[in-house]
């Protein structure tokens, strides 16, 4: 083994990718660490995804104020686990989530934690892809055609059908952006992307009130509604979506690390958490004000027809394009964890990646070839949510970062911390045997109506 290799080689303790401060010879010349402003666009953009469309569908089925007291639930809770994370992370002296699982818990755990991540990331791509997809190209929802952007410019061609145009963005847009090798680089897209999901809520309110003040259309329904169980059990099934909204916990770390000064973390998870509530709240209030019981699960699919307002079409148009864009920008930063936590989960304790180009190159194109054939044979994004979110989206969000408080090896945990520990315990366990237990019913009951 060369003096280069032991050099190079790393503990499962240690972050995945050199930090600011190590030995390693630096992968950007000039580097001197993220700024806050970059790491709160990097976290918020990792928060901000799919979320943005599918709250609006969870509120119409909670209504108006349970809905958006889960909103601001989930950004509480989420704060709380985060923090946990990080105190118990500078306890154990380690630099990566995984790392303070196994402090606490040991290297199965650590696996089962990295499982999680992978398992969540691969199925929240996916769904990005699938609603680019449906921007571009159109998708089905209720037995109607609802046509994408590319279709309406230009007509039914081979290269404006899902497979063709989902290719193409792969290859010229996800492949030059998945290529970095720091977080940090991610920090202008980011922004953008943040500023074009402002852009879909700016448009959404506008068209709202305009049509609140013509007196088209009324207050949205405030409580949910409930008329036989199978709508008392459908409630559950939002919970799971709300906590993926808000799951970021596998970026924290790697943002952390490439910090100017790691004491602004704290500041930084609480700006992003403020910044993406009141985005995920206007979205909810003014989508469901908008369309009121008629908001499809892909809110996006309501933009595809007349909103009753001057230059409609035109309207139609941006916010589908602005979206789909956003989502594009999105994927690279889910991406950027994904990829750290299989090689991780592979090769615990190879070389960090960023310097074996090989393992770079061979872990992303097999990553982007599952997406790919994940994308275009997933049939409903409302499944992908569900399932991500009561399985390995809770797990990550709620019960590891509890576990590790209730655990304490270091004695640092306080009384509020066993407290907001059970309850996140709790929450996850009931919210996701209930989301399990009600698609298992609602399986079963579509299929019995489909016999008789």
């Amino acid at each position: 083994m060369s003096s280069n290799d032991i050099k190079y080689r790393r503990s499962p303790r240690i972050s995945h990718l050199p930090q600011k401060h190590d030995d390693y010879e630096p992968l950007e010349v000039g580097f001197n660490g993220a700024s806050f402003s970059g790491a709160v666009f990097n976290l918020s953009t990792t928060i901000v995804g799919a979320g943005i469309m599918a709250l609006p569908s969870t509120v119409k089925q909670l209504g108006l104020i349970p809905g958006i007291i889960m909103i601001l639930m989930g950004a509480a809770l989420t704060e709380t686990s985060i923090d946990m994370i990080l105190r118990f992370g500078r306890a154990s002296k380690t630099a990566t989530y995984s790392g303070v699982v196994a402090d606490s818990f040991g290297g199965f755990w650590r696996t089962l934690l990295q499982i999680c991540i992978v398992i969540n990331n691969l199925g929240m791509l996916i769904v990005y892809m699938i609603i680019i997809g449906d921007v571009l190209s159109g998708t089905w929802s209720d037995g109607v055609r609802h046509s994408g952007v590319m279709e309406e410019w230009f007509d039914e061609h081979w290269w404006t059908t899902r497979c063709s145009l989902l290719l193409f963005t792969t290859v010229f847009v996800f492949a030059p952006l998945i290529s970095f090798k720091r977080v940090d680089s991610l920090r202008y897209t980011s922004a953008l992307s943040v500023g074009l999901a402002v852009v879909f809520v700016a448009i959404t309110a506008g068209v709202a009130v305009v049509k609140l003040i013509e007196g088209t259309i009324g207050m949205p329904r405030l409580m949910p509604e409930v008329v036989d169980q199978t709508s008392f059990w459908k409630l559950f099934t939002t919970v799971p979506i709300i906590v993926t909204a808000y799951i970021c916990h596998h970026n924290v770390h790697p943002i952390e690390n490439e910090l100017k000064d790691h004491t602004h973390m704290k500041s930084i998870v609480r700006t992003s958490l403020t910044l993406c509530s009141s985005v995920y709240i206007a979205t909810s209030f003014f989508g469901v004000l908008l369309f009121g019981d008629k908001t499809l699960d892909d809110v996006l699919a309501n933009f595809d027809g007349d909103l009753g307002v001057p230059y409609s079409s035109l309207l139609d148009d941006v916010v589908r394009v602005s979206y789909g864009v956003h989502l594009m920008l999105v994927f690279p930063i889910v991406f950027f964890s994904l990829r750290l936590n299989l090689d991780e989960l592979l090769f615990p304790f190879a070389t960090p990646i960023a310097y074996d180009n090989r393992r770079f190159f061979l872990i992303t194109l097999a990553l982007m070839g599952f997406i790919f054939l994940g994308a275009n044979f997933v049939p409903n994004i409302w499944d992908a949510f569900q399932f991500t979110g009561a399985t390995a989206a809770i797990a990550v969000g709620f019960i590891f970062p509890a576990a590790i408080a209730l655990r304490d090896m270091h004695g640092i945990a306080t009384k509020n911390d066993r407290r907001a520990s059970w309850v996140l315990i709790l929450l996850a366990v009931s919210s996701s045997t209930a989301a399990i237990c009600s698609d298992i019913y609602s399986i079963f009951t579509s299929d019995s109506g489909i016999k008789s």
